[in-house]
């Protein structure tokens, strides 16, 4: 399941393309060169230019038949890396990140907070309430609600994506968390609590939606797949927030109430945070060639917000150029297909096949247990003998320490690997494991350790893959005109089908047994790495125009 100066950047990323500074001043990224480019794949290139429409590969990503895919495919994106390549100060990137990003901290929060809420809403000395006595199905909306949020927000968010644009999104985002969070804490009753829960849950939708959107459409596209990475670690962070705040509050009275209202002091930092940021560039000259406006207007907008996002003097004519250019390829999309797309554009042609890649990957990202799997947590580790595991938020910790470990691993190495063989090793892992732990429930009980290490490796494997990957990929897969609408229907498809494999766990649990479910989650992780094979492209080093050229069409 993200997000910060001027002294130092706060984390340090090993990326081998990395260049040594060029001045006192500010540093940057450079590329490495192919070291031995095939003739045919070398392209035309502007120094700098980013944005160049320009081709820089020599033939076609074939994205449905994989045979066609490797022929050439290595060699073409190498050149890519080397040559698409924007010079950048690593201090001019990190704000634009880290406000985005805070919308994915405070969904992991949620997460990491419920889990030490419903045990002090529900007891009789700590609650601080008279309706502390709740039910099965009050407690599974309390925990759900903010679920049923964010599939509102992300139903809500379809339509009107590209008229409220990314930074305004991401603005209505931290006013709803805000809300939504202060509802809650000061809520006297358990309708209120629940109307709380269901405002904050919009703004997960919203921010979940429009956070990879904002970061995708304006950082440098060499690292694009580390920031967006990043995004994933911080929600890992904010569930590891929401574990430490739980622990600390859950013996005070009404803790559950500190626990939701502190998330609002970071709504609110988000959301001033977004307020002084340039709207996205991309955003700008998207409601241009739609005729929103002022065609000159809107340009010289995102010739400023271009410049202010890379820290340049106003007038730059570097991001003048590279504005022209972008246009340039959305004039050119525009002039290909109708002037005004249909409500149902999302699922023709190209679109289609950008929904296909990233709802496939969102999907299989839910029905591979991943809501599931981490049930079985607690038992695991008690059956192995760890002391640990009687109380629950130190397991909780732990498991939250491991997967944050494991998602760094993934940031590190995205741009560097790439996005198909982060997927494909970690999806067989994850299968892997799920076999692991059938097998322990069926026939290797005796051996509690093989079900730890089946545990720590399904973890794993899923923060290195489908963790940060398919997020990675929703947001940079879907062309420009329809981009909006595609991660909304992605979003929706994520919330959808975690909500379906949550609530049908406990039936299928009882009729199948433990053994049997982990069996049939591997045959779904099988049936996921065919789909990654045959089906997802890499887009390591591709700027997002090229992505929509040279895979999409």
């Amino acid at each position: 399941m993200a997000f910060t100066s001027s002294i130092g950047p706060p984390f340090t990323l090993n990326l081998p393309h990395l260049h040594q500074p060029t001045s006192q001043k500010s540093f940057y990224f450079r590329c490495k060169a192919n070291s031995n480019p095939s003739p045919k794949s070398l392209s035309p290139f502007k120094a700098n230019n980013f944005l160049s429409t320009k081709p820089l590969l020599a033939s076609k990503f074939n994205v449905g038949a994989q045979r066609e895919y490797p022929a050439g495919g290595e060699d073409e994106s190498r050149v890519s890396d080397a040559t698409n390549q924007e010079a950048f100060s690593w201090s001019s990137v990190i704000l634009p990140f880290l406000f985005p990003a805070l919308g994915g901290l405070l969904f992991g929060y949620d997460i990491g907070a419920t889990s030490g809420a419903t045990i002090s809403l529900q007891s009789p000395e700590l609650s601080g309430t008279t309706w502390f006595n709740l039910s099965a199905v009050q407690l599974g909306l309390v925990v759900s609600g903010s679920l049923y949020g964010a599939l509102l927000g992300s139903i809500l968010v379809y339509s009107i994506a590209d008229f409220l644009g990314r930074k305004r999104e991401l603005i209505i985002a931290a006013v709803l968390y805000a809300l939504g969070a202060l509802t809650t804490a000061y809520a006297p009753g358990l309708g209120v609590l629940l109307v709380g829960r269901l405002l904050y849950g919009l703004g997960i939708g919203l921010a979940m939606h429009g956070a990879p959107l904002y970061i995708a459409e304006t950082c440098p596209s060499q690292i694009r797949g580390t920031l967006i990475s990043l995004k994933e670690l911080f929600i890992v962070l904010g569930i590891l927030l929401g574990y430490f705040v739980g622990s600390f509050q859950i013996n005070a009275v009404g803790g559950w109430r500190y626990m939701y209202g502190l998330s609002a002091s970071l709504a609110l930092l988000m959301g001033i945070g977004m307020w002084s940021l340039p709207p996205s560039p991309r955003w700008l000259l998207l409601r241009a060639v739609q005729g929103k406006g002022s065609l000159q207007e809107y340009k010289e907008q995102a010739i400023s917000a271009l410049g202010k996002l890379r820290g340049r003097p106003p007038g730059d004519k570097l991001s003048e150029r590279q504005i022209q250019d972008t246009l340039v390829s959305l004039k050119t999309s525009y002039t290909d297909e109708k002037s005004e797309g249909s409500f149902l554009e999302v699922f023709q042609g190209p679109n289609l096949k950008a929904f296909i890649i990233g709802g496939g990957l969102v999907l299989f990202q839910q029905i591979t247990g991943q809501p599931s799997v981490l049930y079985y947590a607690g038992p695991i580790l008690q059956s192995a003998g760890f002391s640990a595991a009687a109380d629950a938020t130190r397991v909780s910790v732990v498991i939250g320490v491991f997967k944050l470990v494991m998602t760094w691993i993934a940031v590190a190495k995205v741009d560097d690997l790439g996005r198909r063989p982060l997927l494909i090793g970690g999806v067989c892992g994850i299968a892997l494991s799920l076999l692991l732990l059938s097998a322990y429930y069926k026939i290797l009980g005796g051996f509690p350790l093989v079900a730890v290490a089946s545990l720590l490796l399904y973890v794993g494997c899923y923060q290195i893959s489908f963790g940060p990957i398919s997020w990675l990929m929703v947001s940079e897969i879907f062309p420009l005109r329809t981009r909006g609408r595609g991660i909304s229907l992605a979003v929706l498809t994520n919330f959808g089908s975690n909500a379906i494999v949550t609530f049908a766990f406990s039936p299928l649990k009882e009729f199948l047994g433990a053994e049997n479910i982990f069996l049939l989650f591997a045959a779904i992780a099988f049936l996921a790495v065919l789909f990654i094979v045959r089906t997802v492209p890499e887009t390591k080093g591709l700027s997002l125009e090229e992505i929509e050229s040279k895979i999409l069409k």
